[in-house]
C-alpha cells in the first residue's frame, strides 16, 4: 500500500511495524495481535500486525480495546485486536502495543466477521460499522459489570444460566402444551406455522395483522408488536437469543410493552438506542456479551448487538427510512439483517403492514417465505373518491361530509385519529398578491407560520421575515398555504368546541391515549395507541402526500396510511380523503403485496432499485471520470452489459460533479472493489499543500456511496 503522510505507514511497519522473523526459532514464540486501528483513513481498512508485550500477553485477547503506536512523532491510536498469532507474512521489527484499553473482549468475532462484510459490500471502512456497533466505554459501569460477573462465577457456574434454563423448560413444555402465559401461540397466522419456521431457523416476510391488541397487564400495542413479542419468547425458550430492531423508541416502547405482556424476563431484554445515556447503553450492550440468550431490542444500530446462540433476527416497517444508517458506509437495516442471517444462519423475519418492493423481491426470488394472515382480518377503508358528489365545493373540500359525519358519530363512544403531513400551523407560506412561495431574505429558505400569532420565519435558518417583500411581485403581505397539524387541531376545535384536542407530532410526540372521546391530530408516524383503538380513522392531504418526487412516493404513503388504518378498532371506519386508483383498491382490499409486485415489474423495466443496486460516485470531474473508467476496465464479456453509468452531472458541493453506477447484484463485490480501490487510490494521491502545516492533506476528492435512493427523487 502506497504511504501516506496522514497514517501509519504500512511500508514502515505501523509506526516500525515490520514483522518479527519468529518461524524456525528456538527462542519462545513472539506473539503477534493482528488490529484494525479505528481511523476514518480508506487506506487504513486493513489489520497491521504489532507484537504483544510479555506484559500484556494474559490481556491482549481478540476483541479487546487497545492502543498502539503510529509511524512517528510519538502518535497514538486506538484499535481493537481481531486476532491473535504466534505467525506473520512480514519479515521485520514488530512495533510493540502501548496499552491494554480494557481487558473486556467488546468485539465479538461474529460482529467483526459482520462488521467486515457489510463495509466490504458498501464500499466502506470496517472501522466506521465497529463505531456503531461497539458504544464508547464507560470505566465506572464495565468495572460494576466484571464484579457482578466474578461473583457470579466464584458462586456458582450455572447461577448465570439459571434464567435461561426455567425460560427453556417452559417452553420444552409448551411444544406439547403449554400452561396460560408461558411461551405465548403467534396467533393469526395458523397454529403453529410460525413457530415451525423458526425452529427451522426459516427466512420469512409476514404481514401483520393490522389492528390493537391488549396485553395481560392490561396495556394496549399494535398487534405487530406483539406478534414479534411471541416470536421472540418462542426463541428463548429454544435457548437461543434475538434481536428485534425497530425505527424509533416510539415503537420500540411497544414492543418492549409486548414483551412483558409475552412473559419474557425484565433482566432478560436488553434495550440499545440512541435515547439511551452512553452508560445506559453501554451497560446493556455489556449484558449482551454474556453466554445467556436473551432478547435484544432497539432502533437501527442494534443490529450489531452481540448475540449468545442468535437465533431470530426481526425487523418491524424494515422500510421506514429510520432503518438507514447517515453515517458511513450508510448500510439500512435490512441489508444488515440479510448479511448477519447469512453469517449465523439465524431465523429472519421482515414484518410490516405495508410490503416493500425489496422484500417482495426477495419473496419472489424465493429467499424469503411469504407468510400471509390466517384467518385474513379486513380493516374498513372506506375512500371519499368512491363518493360521487355534484357539488364542486364538496368536491374541493380538505373534509368531505361524509367523513364529518362518521368523526362526530364516532366521538360519541370513543377517540378518533386524523392524520395529516406536516407538523405546525402553515408549513408554507405564499405571496398574496402573485401566489409564489415565500422564501427567505437570507437563505432562500422557505417560509413558515409556526402558530396564529407567531410572526413568519424560515423554515432553515430560522430568520423572523420581519420586514419581506416579494421578489416577484415586490407584494408585502402573506397568504398561508397548507394547515400543518398545529391549525388543523385549531380548526376541528371550532367544529367541535366540546371535544378535547391532542396534538401529536414532531415537537410532542405521545405514545399512547385513553379511550375517552378526543380528536388526536398527528402527524405521519407520531400516530399515538389507543386504548381499544380508535372508534374512527381520518387520513388528510393524501394528494399532498403523493406529491412528493420520490421514487418510492407510493409505497411509503401506503406504509403511513396502513400503520394508521391499523390502530383502528376492529370494523370502525378508517377514510381516506383524495386519494383514489391503486392506491385506494390496495388499502381497501388490503393486498399490499400485489401493489409491491406491480411496482417491482415497473422498476424492472426502468431498471431502478431494487430490480439492480446503484452506487453515486461523487467529486471532481477528474476524479469521476477516472474511478468510472476503472469500472468500465474491470468487466468483460458479458458482465459488461450488467453496468451502466448515467451522468456526470453538476452537484450540489462546490465543483464536484455527479454520476450514478447502475449494476446487476451478479457484479456486486466487483464493483464495490473496483470503487474501493479508486476511493483509496485518490486518497493516497494527495500532496501536501505550501504554507500549509506538514501533517495538512486536502480533503478527498472522490466519494462514493451505495444504495442511495434519495439521489433517484
Amino acid at each position: 500500500m502506497s504511504p501516506d503522510g496522514d497514517a501509519p505507514a504500512a511500508e514502515e511497519g505501523a509506526a516500525g511495524q515490520g514483522v518479527a522473523d519468529v518461524h524456525g526459532s528456538a527462542r519462545a514464540p513472539t506473539w503477534v495481535a493482528r488490529v484494525m486501528l479505528e481511523s476514518p483513513l480508506p487506506q487504513l481498512d486493513r489489520l497491521f500486525d504489532y507484537r504483544i508485550p510479555e506484559a500484556l500477553l494474559s490481556d491482549a485477547q481478540p476483541g479487546v480495546r487497545v492502543k498502539v503506536p503510529l509511524r512517528s512523532a510519538g502518535r497514538v491510536s486506538r484499535a481493537y485486536i481481531v486476532e491473535v498469532t504466534n505467525h506473520a507474512d512480514y519479515v521485520g521489527t514488530l512495533s510493540d502495543i502501548e496499552e491494554v484499553v480494557s481487558p473486556v473482549a467488546v468485539l465479538t468475532p461474529d460482529v467483526w466477521q459482520l462488521a467486515r462484510r457489510v463495509a466490504t459490500r458498501a464500499a466502506g471502512n470496517a472501522s466506521d460499522v465497529v463505531r456503531i456497533a461497539v458504544p464508547p466505554r464507560t470505566v465506572r459501569v464495565e468495572k460494576a459489570w466484571a464484579a457482578k460477573q466474578a461473583a457470579a462465577a466464584a458462586t456458582t457456574a450455572g447461577a448465570a444460566a439459571a434464567p435461561v434454563a426455567a425460560a427453556a423448560s417452559a417452553a420444552a413444555a409448551n411444544d406439547a402444551a403449554a400452561p396460560a402465559g408461558v411461551t405465548p401461540a403467534i396467533a393469526g397466522y395458523g397454529d403453529g406455522v410460525v413457530e415451525g419456521a423458526l425452529r427451522a431457523r426459516a427466512r420469512l416476510a409476514i404481514t401483520a395483522v393490522p389492528t390493537v391488541r391488549q396485553t395481560p397487564g392490561g396495556e394496549w400495542v399494535g398487534a405487530w408488536a406483539e406478534t414479534m413479542a411471541a416470536m421472540a419468547a418462542f426463541t428463548l425458550g429454544l435457548g437461543r437469543s434475538s434481536i428485534l430492531v425497530v425505527p424509533d423508541y416510539r415503537d420500540q416502547e411497544q414492543l418492549a410493552t409486548a414483551l412483558r405482556g409475552a412473559g419474557v424476563p425484565v433482566d432478560l431484554v436488553s434495550p440499545l438506542d440512541a435515547h439511551q445515556t452512553n452508560p445506559e447503553r453501554y451497560g446493556h450492550f455489556l449484558e449482551c456479551l454474556e453466554a445467556v440468550p436473551r432478547v435484544i431490542i432497539g432502533t437501527r444500530s442494534a443490529i450489531y448487538a452481540p448475540a449468545h446462540d442468535l437465533g431470530l433476527i426481526a425487523l418491524w416497517d424494515e422500510a421506514d427510512p429510520l432503518h438507514d444508517e447517515p453515517l458511513s458506509p450508510y448500510v439500512s437495516s435490512r441489508d444488515t439483517a440479510l448479511v448477519r442471517q447469512e453469517l449465523s444462519g439465524a431465523a429472519l423475519a421482515f414484518v410490516s403492514h405495508s410490503r416493500s418492493s425489496e422484500v417482495e423481491r426477495l419473496v419472489e426470488l424465493g429467499f424469503l417465505r411469504d407468510v400471509a394472515q390466517s384467518p385474513r382480518f379486513l380493516p374498513n377503508v372506506v375512500p371519499t373518491s368512491a363518493q360521487s358528489s355534484n357539488d364542486r365545493l364538496a368536491q374541493s373540500a380538505r373534509i368531505p361530509s361524509s367523513a364529518w359525519n362518521a368523526v362526530r358519530k364516532a366521538l360519541e363512544t370513543g377517540p378518533v385519529l386524523v392524520q395529516v403531513a406536516r407538523p405546525g400551523y402553515a408549513p408554507v407560506l405564499a405571496c398574496a398578491s402573485c401566489t409564489n412561495p415565500a422564501h427567505c431574505l437570507v437563505c432562500e429558505g422557505p417560509l413558515r407560520q409556526a402558530s396564529r400569532s407567531s410572526p413568519p420565519s424560515c423554515a432553515w435558518c430560522g430568520a423572523i421575515a420581519a420586514q419581506w417583500q416579494c421578489r416577484h411581485c415586490e407584494g408585502t403581505t402573506f397568504r398561508l398555504v397548507g394547515q400543518g397539524s398545529t391549525r388543523t387541531a385549531e380548526e376541528l376545535g371550532r367544529a367541535f368546541p366540546a371535544t378535547r384536542i391532542i396534538v401529536s407530532d414532531g415537537s410532542r410526540s405521545l405514545g399512547d391515549v385513553g379511550s375517552a372521546p378526543a380528536l388526536v391530530i398527528a402527524t405521519r408516524g407520531a400516530e399515538p395507541v389507543a386504548a381499544g383503538g380508535y372508534h374512527a380513522v381520518l387520513l388528510l392531504d393524501g394528494e399532498r402526500m403523493l406529491a412528493r418526487e420520490s421514487l418510492t412516493v407510493g409505497e411509503d404513503c401506503l406504509r403511513w396510511w396502513s400503520n394508521a388504518i391499523a390502530l383502528a378498532a376492529p370494523r370502525a371506519p378508517a377514510i381516506i380523503v383524495g386519494v383514489g386508483g391503486d392506491l385506494a383498491r390496495t388499502l381497501v382490499t388490503w393486498q399490499h403485496a400485489r401493489f409491491a409486485s406491480a411496482e417491482l415489474a415497473d422498476r424492472r423495466r426502468l431498471r431502478f432499485p431494487p430490480a439492480v443496486r446503484i452506487a453515486t460516485v461523487r467529486g471532481t470531474p477528474e476524479a469521476v471520470a477516472k474511478a468510472v473508467q476503472e469500472l468500465h476496465d474491470s468487466v468483460q464479456g458479458e458482465d459488461s452489459a450488467k453496468i451502466d453509468v448515467l451522468g456526470p452531472v453538476p452537484d450540489e458541493t462546490d465543483d464536484f460533479v455527479r454520476s450514478i453506477v447502475r449494476f446487476d447484484y451478479a457484479v456486486g463485490a466487483n464493483v464495490a472493489s473496483t470503487l474501493r480501490a479508486a476511493v483509496i487510490k485518490n486518497a493516497t494521491s494527495r500532496r501536501k499543500i505550501p504554507g500549509k502545516p506538514a501533517n495538512y492533506r486536502p480533503p478527498p476528492t472522490l466519494r462514493v456511496r451505495f444504495d442511495d435512493l434519495e439521489i433517484l427523487d
